[in-house]
C-alpha cells in the first residue's frame, strides 16, 4: 500500500484497480502499456468498474496506435454481458487443471447459528474426510464463534490446527493460515470470502460453505456504509466449492438444501450498486466527465450519485455552475491523494491549521480496524496508544506498528503535495482531534438531546447513541467517525468519536454553518412560522423570528404543505367534486372519440402537480391550518374553465335529469359512466336511455325499488322493459302491492308514489 516497485526493466506491473485509476488520471492513454488485464473481474468492485470505464474512454479518444488491448478474466464471469460491453469481444474458455469436487447439501442454517453449524460440519468432516478444511463464514463474529466451539470440542487433538483468516489479521497470522499444514497435521481454516478467489491454501481438499457473506451496503439516508449479511450467489458458491479441487479431488459441503441452490442469485450485486459513490464521483469530476459519457456494465444510480455530489460539495471539492458540477482546485488536490474524499479533505485542511501530523495519525486510525474495540468511543484513547502515551498489549502491537507506518506514509504524501509541517510528528495536541473529525464528517456532527444523556442528533438528521457508561456522555457536541446499526433501527451506535469544543462552530467550522430564512409548519403542521435559522445540516443552532416574509416564500410554504398532505386537505364540498367529475367526464369523451379535447385536465394528479399555476393566487396570507379551510376553492377551480366552457358544461353535463314524472334526479358523476339512480315506476313510458353530452354518453340507470334498493343496473332501458322487467315484476309485485307493476310499462303512466297517489 502506497508503495511502488517499478523500474525501467519492469515488464509486468501488478496493481490494484484504485492504482490503475490514478495511472489513468495522469495518463489517460496509458502510453507505453500494451495490455491491461482485469483479473477476478467477477468480484465487480467499484474500482474495477471505474477502471474499465476510464480505460475504454481513454482508449477510444486518445489511443489509436498501437491499440490498447484489454483482457478480463474470472472463473465465474458473466461473459455475455462483458463481451457486449467490449463490442462483442471474443470469449475464451479454459478448463484449466481442476479436479472433480463432490458436492453435498445439508439443511438450512439460521444466521444466528452459523458458527455452531459450521463447527459441527467441520467435526463430521474430520471424521469422514482426509486433508485440510477450508470453511467459509460471513465475518469475524461467526469465525470466532466457530473457533471457540472447535477448540472446546477438539481438546487434546494436537494433529488439528485451527487458523482464522480475515482481513484484519496481522500479516503473520494470515500467512500462518495460508501455509500448508505441517506433516502429520491437518488444518482447519475459518475464512471470510477473502479466500474465495484470491488465495490458494495448500493441502485443502474439503470446503464447508455456510452460504452467507458479509458485504458493505451504502445506506443513503445516513450516508454510511453498513455491513449486511446475505446469501451468496450461485457464482460465489461455485467459486468456493472449486477451492476443494485445486490440488486433488475434493469434497464441498453446502449448508443449505439442494432445491435452494437454483433460487440463489446468479451473480453477486456489483459494488457500484451498493456502495458510497463519493470516491468515484471525485475521480470522474477530476476527469471532467459525467457517468453518461462512459460505458458501464452497471451505471451509477441517480440518487446515490447525487448524494455523492452533495457530500463532495460540503467538502469543498466541487461547485455547481450553469447546472453543471465542476471540480475545485481543492478537489483536484483531494483527488491526488489515495484516500476517501473525507480523509483527503481533512489532511489538506490540516495543513492550514498546522495539524498535519495529527491528521495523518487520525487518517491512519480511520483506515484500519479499531485498536480498542469495546473500550469506549473516544478516539483520543487510540491516539495516546499510537503516540506511546499509553502502554500497548501484545495483541495491539502489530496493528500499532502498521498504523504508525501508515501515518508516516500519509506524511510523505503531504510533503509531496507541498506541506512542510509534517516533519514534526507531534506538531499539535490530541485535544484538537475534534476539529479534524468535524472537517472529515460534517454530516456526523452531533448534538446531545438531553444534558448528560447518551442520545445525540446528527447533522444528517439521524439519531445516535453512546454506550451507557461512555465518558463522552459529558460532551454536548460530538464529531462522530464510526457508527453501527441497521437501516431498520431508529438509532445508530457510536463507536468512534471526539467531543467538540463549541468554539470551533464560531471559528474554524464557521463556514459549515448555513443561514437560511425558512417558513415551516409547526405545532404538528397547524401553524406557519417564519424565522431565520443558523443550521449545521439538520441541526438548528439558533433561530430568530422574521418580521417580514416575502409573499412568494409564504405561497411556496403553503403549497408545499398542501402538496405533502394531498388535495383532500383543501375545503372540498360534494358540489365541487361533482363539478370536477363533470369536466373530466366530457374530457374523456372527447379524448376517446377524437384524441384531443377543449376541456382541461382537472384530475387530482394534474391539480397536485400544478398547484403553483392555479392555487397560488388564492392562498393569500395563510398562516394557520384554519385559514386553509376558509380558502375560496370554488373560485380557484372555476378559474381553470375559460369561457364559454362554463355555459357548455351545464348544457352537456347537467347536474340533474328530468324523468317522466317531472322529478329532477341528481346525476352522480363520480362513477363511470355517470349514474342516474331513480325509482323504477318513475321511468314508465320512457323507451330511450337517458344520456348527456349531446347523446354521446348513455347514463347508467340504477332502477330502484320502493325501498330505494337497486333492482336493475342498465344502459339499455328498452331492453330492460322487454326482458328483465317481467322477472322483476314477479318478484316485487307481492312484496310491494301498493305500487303499480303494469304488464306494459311502456304505455303505463309514470308514478312517484303508490297506486292511489295523485302525482
Amino acid at each position: 500500500r502506497l508503495e511502488s516497485k517499478v523500474s525501467a526493466r519492469t515488464r509486468i506491473v501488478v496493481v490494484t484497480e484504485g492504482v490503475l485509476t490514478r495511472m489513468l488520471q495522469s495518463d489517460p492513454s496509458l502510453d507505453g502499456i500494451g495490455l491491461v488485464i482485469f483479473d477476478e473481474f467477477h468480484e465487480r468492485s467499484v474500482d474495477a468498474d471505474l477502471g474499465l470505464a476510464l480505460t475504454l474512454y481513454g482508449r477510444e479518444l486518445l489511443r489509436d496506435q498501437p491499440p490498447l488491448k484489454l483482457l478480463l478474466m474470472s472463473a465465474t464471469l458473466d461473459s455475455d454481458a462483458v463481451a457486449r460491453l467490449l463490442d462483442d469481444a471474443p470469449v475464451i474458455d479454459s478448463e484449466g487443471r481442476s479436479y472433480p469436487v463432490a458436492v453435498h447439501y445439508g439443511r438450512s442454517v439460521d444466521r444466528r447459528d452459523i458458527g455452531a453449524a459450521v463447527a459441527e460440519c467441520v467435526l463430521n468432516s474430520l471424521q469422514q474426510d482426509r486433508g485440510s478444511i477450508l470453511a467459509f463464514l460471513p465475518g469475524q463474529a461467526e469465525i470466532r464463534a466457530a473457533h471457540r466451539e472447535l477448540e472446546a470440542r477438539l481438546q487434546g487433538e494436537h494433529d488439528v490446527i485451527i487458523a482464522p483468516l480475515f482481513g484484519d489479521l496481522s500479516l503473520e497470522q494470515q500467512q500462518r493460515a495460508i501455509a500448508p499444514a505441517p506433516d502429520g497435521q491437518r488444518k482447519v481454516v475459518l475464512a471470510t470470502s477473502i479466500a474465495e478467489s484470491s488465495l490458494t491454501i495448500g493441502g485443502v481438499s474439503v470446503v464447508i460453505d455456510s452460504g452467507y457473506s458479509r458485504v458493505p451496503q451504502f445506506d443513503p439516508p445516513t450516508a454510511m456504509v453498513r455491513l449486511h449479511t446475505q446469501r451468496v450467489s450461485r457464482a460465489s458458491a461455485e467459486q468456493r466449492a472449486g477451492r476443494a479441487g485445486r490440488l486433488a479431488p475434493g469434497t464441498a459441503y453446502r449448508l443449505w438444501p439442494q432445491e435452494q441452490q437454483a433460487r440463489l442469485q446468479a451473480f453477486a450485486e456489483p459494488e457500484i450498486r451498493q456502495t458510497d459513490l463519493a470516491p468515484l464521483a471525485l475521480q470522474l469530476l477530476h476527469w471532467g466527465v459525467t457517468p453518461e459519457e462512459l460505458r458501464w456494465l452497471d451505471p451509477p444510480a441517480a440518487a446515490p450519485w447525487q448524494q455523492a455530489l452533495d457530500l463532495l460539495h460540503s467538502l469543498q471539492a466541487c461547485e455547481q455552475a450553469e447546472q453543471q458540477w465542476r471540480i475545485t482546485e481543492h478537489g483536484r488536490a483531494m483527488a491526488a491523494l489515495p484516500l476517501h474524499p473525507r480523509l483527503a479533505h481533512m489532511l489538506l485542511k490540516s495543513r492550514q491549521l498546522d495539524m498535519s501530523a495529527l491528521a495523518c495519525d487520525v487518517a491512519a486510525l480511520l483506515s484500519e480496524r479499531d485498536l480498542l474495540q469495546g473500550e469506549g468511543a473516544d478516539i483520543a484513547l487510540r491516539l495516546e496508544l499510537m503516540r506511546g502515551e499509553r502502554t500497548a498489549d501484545s495483541r495491539q502491537r502489530p496493528l500499532l506498528q502498521r498504523l504508525r507506518q501508515q501515518a508516516s506514509q500519509f506524511q510523505q504524501l503531504l510533503r509531496r503535495a507541498g506541506d512542510s509541517s509534517g516533519e514534526n510528528a507531534h506538531n499539535s495536541g490530541i485535544e484538537r482531534v475534534d476539529l479534524l473529525l468535524a472537517l472529515a464528517y460534517p454530516d456526523r456532527v452531533g448534538r446531545q438531546r438531553d444534558s448528560g444523556g447518551s442520545g445525540y442528533r446528527l447533522a444528517n438528521g439521524r439519531a445516535a447513541i453512546l454506550h451507557g457508561g461512555d465518558p463522552l456522555r459529558n460532551a454536548e457536541w460530538l464529531a462522530v467517525a464510526q457508527l453501527g446499526g441497521t437501516q431498520q433501527q431508529s438509532s445508530d451506535r457510536i463507536y468512534l468519536a471526539a467531543g467538540i469544543d463549541p468554539q470551533w462552530l464560531q471559528t474554524e467550522l464557521a463556514d459549515m454553518i448555513a443561514v437560511r430564512d425558512v417558513l415551516e409548519w409547526q405545532n404538528e403542521g397547524r401553524q406557519l412560522v417564519a424565522e431565520r435559522q443558523w443550521c449545521l445540516g439538520k441541526l438548528i443552532l439558533r433561530r430568530e423570528p422574521l418580521a417580514e416574509v416575502d409573499d412568494a416564500l409564504r405561497q411556496q410554504a403553503v403549497l408545499g404543505w398542501i402538496r405533502q398532505r394531498g388535495l383532500d386537505a383543501l375545503p372540498w364540498t360534494d358540489t365541487l367534486r361533482q363539478w370536477q367529475a363533470r369536466v373530466q367526464c366530457l374530457r374523456r369523451c372527447d379524448l376517446d372519440e377524437r384524441g384531443d379535447s377543449d376541456w382541461p385536465d382537472l384530475s387530482d394528479e394534474w391539480l397536485r402537480a400544478n398547484l403553483q399555476q392555479w392555487l397560488s393566487p388564492f392562498v393569500g396570507a395563510i398562516t394557520h391550518i384554519r385559514h386553509i379551510q376558509q380558502l375560496d376553492l370554488s373560485a380557484a377551480l372555476h378559474s381553470l374553465l375559460p369561457w364559454p366552457l362554463p355555459q357548455q358544461l351545464d348544457e352537456l353535463a347537467p347536474t340533474h335529469y328530468s324523468v317522466p314524472t317531472g322529478s329532477r334526479i341528481r346525476i352522480d358523476y363520480s362513477q363511470q359512466p355517470p349514474v342516474l339512480a331513480v325509482k323504477l315506476q318513475e321511468m314508465f313510458g320512457q323507451q330511450k336511455t337517458p344520456s348527456i353530452a349531446g347523446g354521446r354518453i348513455a347514463l347508467m340507470l340504477h332502477l330502484l325499488s320502493p325501498a330505494q334498493r337497486p333492482l336493475q343496473v342498465t344502459q339499455d332501458l328498452l331492453s330492460f322493459w322487454s326482458n328483465a322487467y317481467h322477472d322483476v315484476k314477479k318478484d316485487m309485485k307481492g312484496r310491494y302491492p301498493k305500487h303499480p307493476w303494469p304488464d306494459d310499462p311502456l304505455t303505463a303512466p309514470p308514478k312517484r308514489g303508490t297506486k292511489k297517489a295523485r302525482y
